[in-house]
Order: structure tokens, then C-alpha cells, then sequence
């Protein structure tokens, strides 16, 4: 754990939260600042920066911690549809630097807006797939 990390310290139980769900790896628990109500976050109880950071075997325990309180969300709120996402540095929106991951509940007329699709021309396109696929033949070779 991370002395200066306020996930850390609610794991540590020095910061206060509304834990919603616990196991042996992983920690839910709601927003401060939700965006709609429901708003959880899922972490590791290890201290990883980002997904980057994150070990696959801890990354699979988040992501099924993740669908487990996505359909509690979506049992007891009734929500219209959800978000899960991830901020990964701060271009990204990431403010706390520890993995989490938000789930968030959506509501028909809540306000919110998807991100802007951009137009790119194919040309474009095929070289920056072509890029993004040499990099993971590298990294799986």
C-alpha cells in the first residue's frame, strides 16, 4: 500500500466510505463525487497506479468484482444502462493513481453525453491499426 494514497487508506480504514462489496483481492465501494447515484468504484487491494501497472491476474479479479456489482447495480437501481470505464493517467481524467475502475449507473435524460466520434480517413486508419497490431505482435512474440 501507498502511505499518500486515499484508496489505500480506505482499504486501511483511516478514510471513510460506503464499502457495497469485499473479497480477498478486491474492494467496491461508492463515489464521493458520483456522477449519477450508484456511482462505485472497484480496486485492487493491492496499490498498482493503472491498468498499465496492474498484474493480468489482479486485472481479472477486478473485472469480475466489476460484473458483480454492475448487476447488483443493475438489480437494485434499475438503471436504464451502465458505463464501465477507466482513466488511465492524467490526460485520461485519472486523479486517484491507484486501478480502479467506475461502474456507473445511466439514466434515460440523466444529462450526460457520450464522447464525439471524429471523422478519419481509411488511409489513416489502416496505418494506425497496422501500428497498434506490430506493437502487440512484439509484446505477445
Amino acid at each position: 500500500m501507498a502511505d499518500d494514497c486515499v484508496f489505500c487508506k480506505i482499504l486501511k480504514k483511516e478514510v471513510p466510505c460506503v464499502k457495497v462489496y469485499e473479497d480477498e483481492y478486491t474492494f467496491a465501494f461508492l463515489d464521493v463525487q458520483p456522477i449519477n447515484k450508484g456511482h462505485t468504484l472497484v480496486i485492487p487491494k493491492s496499490h498498482h497506479e493503472n491498468l498499465f501497472d496492474l498484474p493480468k491476474d489482479q486485472l481479472h479479479q477486478c473485472i469480475s468484482t466489476v460484473k458483480t456489482v454492475a448487476l447488483a447495480i443493475k438489480e437494485s437501481l434499475r438503471p436504464d444502462g451502465i458505463n464501465v470505464g477507466m482513466n488511465n493517467n492524467r490526460a485520461a481524467g485519472q486523479v486517484v493513481f491507484h486501478a480502479h475502475f467506475h461502474i456507473i449507473p445511466r439514466f434515460l435524460g440523466d444529462g450526460l453525453h457520450h464522447w464525439p466520434g471524429k471523422k478519419m480517413e481509411a488511409a489513416m486508419m489502416g496505418m494506425i491499426g497496422k501500428d497498434i497490431a506490430g506493437a502487440i505482435k512484439e509484446k505477445t512474440a
